[in-house]
């Protein structure tokens, strides 16, 4: 690692016709700051010119011989970055790299692990088709975590690569990497901090896939608070559950004169199970931590 800079990773899969204007515009918004900079293009197996297109212009390119995914571009970038402190962005045009030296200054000031664009700014431009469901993971995700995340999977942000690399083990390979990120940092009491961008429309044809990806994003979330706050789950889970039993239990006692039908006891048993396996995986949760 060298001293004090940034090194800006951007993931790109059949890119060709948006990469060359954002790496023009990263230079621009770079050389306007004093901080030590350089761009690494992760071309993630494309089968167009991305790559190409990325080296005429000399920034370094590394290229995966298949189509990998999302976060296994942001892995290969991280791992080979040469500053400590790490930008990621898209290289569709939606995000404005303009802002990249002001989240890092934000970042180098060392109050905060992370620093992240959040889509909350005036013009933000997000498919209405992926709204309602960014809206309840955002609202599933704010629940688990207990806190108020404005924007769950911006890819946009600035983080401390030993801090990212910290949990490579729970970091997925597809687009759910930049969700993980955010969900481990927050659960484990690190100082997030989030900035309004705006959110432009991409250039080019998106790589999501709404219904595959939406339910990926869904699951995801729910294994991320299990490893990391598995009472968020549990406890909901388990009053659900001890509510249901007890009513089936006075069900019984008043229709089968205070007799208990065997579904109600299967009821009662699995109910006990859930308590003491939340209890276990709270207990696992807080050795491992220790």
């Amino acid at each position: 690692m060298s001293g004090t800079g940034l090194s800006i990773v951007m993931p790109a899969y059949n890119e060709a016709e948006g990469i060359g204007p954002v790496i023009d515009g990263l230079h621009a918004a770079m050389q306007t700051g004093l901080l030590a900079y350089e761009i690494l293009v992760v071309d993630d197996g494309s089968q167009d010119e991305t790559a190409a297109i990325a080296r005429a212009r000399g920034v370094r390119t590394l290229q995966h011989p298949e189509n990998r995914g999302y976060g296994a571009a942001l892995k290969t970038g991280i791992r080979q970055a040469i500053f400590e402190l790490i930008a990621i962005t898209d290289a569709d045009g939606t995000y404005p790299n303009e802002r990249l030296p002001e989240l890092a200054r934000l970042a180098l000031d060392g109050e905060y692990d992370m620093v992240v664009g959040a889509r909350t700014g005036q013009e933000v431009h997000i498919p209405l088709l992926r709204r309602p469901a960014k809206w309840a993971l955002n609202r599933l995700a704010n629940y688990l975590s207990g806190q108020r995340i404005p924007d769950l999977n911006s890819g946009m942000r600035v983080f401390r690569r030993e801090v990212a690399v910290s949990f490579f083990r729970l970091l997925p390979s597809g687009f759910s990497f930049t969700t993980t990120l955010t969900l481990a940092l927050l659960t484990n009491d690190y100082n997030v901090l989030y900035v309004p961008i705006d959110y432009h429309p991409r250039t080019g044809r998106s790589k999501i896939r709404p219904v595959r990806d939406t339910i990926n994003f869904f699951s995801l979330v729910v294994r991320v608070m299990l490893s990391f706050r598995p009472l968020r789950i549990f406890v909901p889970l388990a009053l659900a559950l001890i509510l249901l039993s007890l009513g089936k239990i006075l069900y019984d006692v008043h229709a089968y004169d205070f007799h208990l039908a065997t579904s109600t006891v299967v009821l009662a048993s699995l109910t006990f199970q859930v308590i003491v396996l939340g209890l276990i995986a709270d207990l696992v949760v807080t050795l491992h931590r220790s």
